[in-house]
């Protein structure tokens, strides 16, 4: 396999997952978009780790180091979805405008 179809690959799920941030309207699903991009950049360091002028394990420890962000992120954005929920009752993200104050 060459390049052009891990870097598509990666550009079609990123894609996707900007879609899905820029109109859902449940948090959960918002949250699930984002970690759907992450995936897609963690594609890219692979495919040029493997691929690249130079290449060395260096995209691919990148990646482990952004798969434990993205665990962590994904943790405390449901925990913190959790105590919206139990606040506001809704998991609409339109919904926490109100929270600011």
């Amino acid at each position: 396999m060459v390049i052009t179809s891990y870097l598509a690959l990666s550009a079609i799920l990123f894609s996707i997952g900007l879609y899905g941030v820029l109109t859902k309207k449940n948090a959960v699903m918002v949250l699930f978009c984002i970690e759907l991009m992450f995936n897609a950049a963690n594609i890219n360091f692979v495919a040029f780790s493997k691929f690249g002028l130079f290449p060395n394990l260096a995209g691919q420890i990148f990646t482990l180091f952004t798969i434990t962000v993205a665990a962590a992120e994904a943790a405390v954005g449901i925990a913190i979805l959790i105590a919206l929920y139990r606040q506001v009752s809704t998991a609409e993200a339109d919904r926490y405008h109100s929270l600011r104050d």
